[in-house]
């Protein structure tokens, strides 16, 4: 599903280690840790924060000397609980010329999220364990395979966790920023 994100982030209640042992028994796969700083943006024409319910991001993400450009735009807008996004994304060669560009045009900054990202892949679903800065420790399941949309990839998502038997917190229907903003209360 290019251009399409479908995930689900929980905060972890089980110890980190018991769920990456029942990944790794089904022979999932660790990648290494990386820290990514991400800078979100507000825009001078539409503002993402107008409004009871935020549907839209703008971040510049700095990982292990790379950088990208994102834009999400989460579905269905108006509605509290999402079930997917619209997600934009390029690398960035020269991360400065971008903020400097975006400053320009008068973008202001909203938040950084710093985290801690340790990414398992297994039957077309990305594992993210997040240590976030100020927030704790979470995990999100993203789908990554074929669906025939975005409720067909939840289905998917849902399937994978009730099969690992593992204690999960309340899912959260809030990105990273919202927590760091106070607007949402799993932050």
């Amino acid at each position: 599903m290019e251009y399409i994100e479908v995930e689900q982030k929980f905060r972890l209640l089980s110890p980190v280690d018991d769920l990456k042992a029942a990944l790794a028994e089904r022979g999932a796969g660790a990648g290494e840790p990386t820290r990514q700083v991400d800078t979100y943006f507000n825009c001078p024409h539409r503002d993402f924060l107008d409004g009871q319910i935020v549907s839209e991001w703008l971040r510049i993400r700095e990982e292990d000397g790379r950088a990208s450009l994102n834009f999400k735009r989460w579905h269905p807008l108006e509605a509290a609980i999402k079930t997917h996004c619209d997600e934009y994304e390029s690398v960035v060669s020269d991360v400065t010329a971008v903020r400097l560009t975006l400053a320009a045009l008068d973008f202001t900054e909203l938040t950084v999220v710093d985290k801690t990202r340790e990414e398992w892949h297994l039957d077309g679903i990305a594992l993210a364990f997040d240590t976030v800065a100020g927030l704790g420790a979470f995990v999100e399941f993203e789908f990554k395979g074929e669906a025939g949309g975005a409720d067909e990839a939840n289905a998917a998502i849902t399937a994978f966790i009730d099969g690992l038997d593992i204690r999960l917190g309340e899912r959260i229907h809030a990105g990273y920023p919202h927590m760091t903003m106070g607007l949402h209360p799993a932050g």
